[in-house]
């Protein structure tokens, strides 16, 4: 009985157990789910809210739409000399000189990258000087996948500027802005071609301003001002524009701080307005009217402003002087320790303040410069100079000051072609131990990389023989040659029959076309 007792009391717990989910769940007073918890989604953004990301995303898409058309990708060739010393065997002793005339080195280009950006409808355009230095042949490549061949106007290496033009019309241009308004913080953009990526966009702050990089530029009188941004700029970036956010070009990314050689968040760029200057004396002067005080300089450490009297660790300290005995500065009377801290009235805190003051004059004009020497303030006035140049050294190298060597005898050069040439003399047939019906024309002795000939003829290796259009002719003197060139105009072709030097001592002919500039 008190078994079947204690079975009824568990029933009637059950059933009322039940019965109590059925009347709860009627009233909606609990659910039965599953043991884990619903994610509960956070609430969407209002247009409010998001109203700003869409406008600064906005800002940038209208930077990339207006500057990205003016700026262009750079590929600049130039030749590498590298030695090929045939092998000599059975020189008879004391004949090594002679055949040695014959080893010229093998030309083979060499290609770099890098960006620019147009600033005149007619082609002018800005980039870094060591993007185009020592190039032979430049290429631009436009947006739109037209390309041209550019013309170097000159190149400065004291501040990594230089300028290039392309012959065309109506080109998209960028608009140039004020780097001294530019603030750190403010929001860059970087655009060109890195990695071979071309036309990249880029995004990033201005991390500081008159940021020197000592080393960068191993020229005298380098200087060095650059605005530093963490937009990010590889290889291939140098040359092209910094932007700042009213879509206007405010520096030109030249160099990055890198363990790598790739970003580590950490450009620089050469500030515009330093920039415009030197592009405007090259196209108008075909040098820059660079000012100098003729002083070595450097940063005041804290026991030179000590030194000096200075109760702020302020100025620029004088080195040297350069040239040591004429400088401008020791005219003017300023002496090596000297701690320049004014100069045409504005105070100067660093040397890239000091060299931004004085590239604002021409040579011949007068600076009055303030000097702390060693607890005393003076005063002096300085008519500023040029820079002394030197033959490794040019400030701005330009193409018409560029030095062509005399020829040697016999020789002729014909820039239609793009080639010098001279007769095959008895010597150069036996060294080369050329065949009988070989043993006339005119040797090639050098190719202009910017000539027709370039790439389709090669130097010390190639003989002309004859002529086979316009006109049938042997070519055995320069002057039968003269006598085809001298008719054609540009655009004219000149066939040509060549013969070369192969393996086994074998000679080859082919025939060359080239088009008449």
């Amino acid at each position: 009985m008190k078994s079947f007792a204690r079975a009824q009391l568990y029933a009637a717990v059950v059933i009322a157990f039940a019965s109590g989910l059925v009347f709860a769940s009627g009233f909606d007073l609990t659910k039965i789910s599953w043991a884990q918890t619903k994610t509960v989604p956070a609430p969407k953004p209002t247009a409010a809210e998001v109203k700003p990301l869409e406008e600064t995303g906005q800002a940038f898409e209208a930077i990339a739409d207006h500057v990205t058309p003016a700026v262009v990708a750079i590929e600049a060739e130039q030749l590498e000399s590298r030695d090929r010393t045939p092998q000599r065997r059975n020189v008879p002793p004391g004949m090594e000189d002679f055949f040695r005339q014959f080893e010229m080195p093998d030309p083979t280009p060499r290609g770099g990258t890098g960006s620019g950006f147009i600033v005149s409808p007619d082609g002018y355009i800005m980039t870094n000087n060591h993007v185009v230095a020592n190039a032979d042949r430049v290429t631009v490549k436009l947006l739109d996948n037209r390309q041209f061949p550019a013309k170097v106007i000159g190149r400065d290496p004291t501040t990594d500027v230089a300028v290039i033009k392309v012959d065309a019309k109506n080109l998209p241009t960028v608009s140039l802005g004020d780097d001294s308004k530019a603030r750190v913080g403010q929001w860059v953009v970087a655009i060109g071609n890195p990695l071979g990526l071309d036309f990249t966009v880029t995004a990033g702050i201005i991390s500081q301003k008159g940021r020197s990089l000592g080393g960068l530029l191993n020229t005298r009188y380098a200087i060095q001002d650059y605005i530093q941004t963490d937009a990010a700029i590889n290889p291939g970036n140098s040359g092209g524009p910094l932007v700042n956010i009213r879509g206007e070009v405010i520096g030109i990314n030249s160099a990055i701080a890198s363990n790598t050689g790739y970003n580590a968040g950490y450009g620089f760029a050469v500030p515009i307005s330093l920039a415009k200057q030197v592009m405007d004396d090259i196209i108008k002067y075909g040098t820059v009217r660079r000012a100098v005080l003729g002083v070595s300089i450097d940063e005041v450490e804290p026991t030179d402003a000590k030194a000096a009297g200075l109760t702020e660790i302020r100025g620029v300290k004088i080195q040297g002087f350069d040239p040591p005995d004429d400088s401008p500065a020791r005219r003017a009377g300023l002496e090596i320790g000297d701690i320049i801290i004014t100069a045409a009235g504005q105070r100067i805190n660093r040397v890239s303040e000091l060299q931004r003051v004085i590239r604002t004059f021409k040579p011949g004009d007068i600076v009055d410069v303030e000097a702390m020497r060693f607890g005393e303030k003076k005063a002096f006035r300085v008519r500023l100079g040029e820079p002394p140049k030197s033959p490794d050294e040019q400030v701005a190298s330009t193409e018409r000051n560029r030095i062509t060597a005399p020829a040697s005898a016999g020789e002729r050069s014909y820039d239609r072609l793009g080639i010098t040439v001279q007769p095959v003399t008895d010597e150069v047939a036996e060294a080369r131990r050329l065949n009988t019906e070989y043993r006339h024309g005119l040797l090639v002795t050098a190719v202009n990389v910017r000539g027709p000939a370039y790439r389709e003829l090669a130097a010390n290796q190639d003989i002309i023989l004859r002529t086979l259009h316009p006109v049938r002719k042997d070519i055995q003197t320069v002057a039968d040659l003269e006598s085809v060139v001298r008719a054609l105009k540009a655009g004219d072709v000149l066939s040509l029959v060549v013969a070369r030097q192969a393996g086994g001592g074998q000679q080859i002919t082919r025939v060359v076309t080239l088009a008449i500039n």
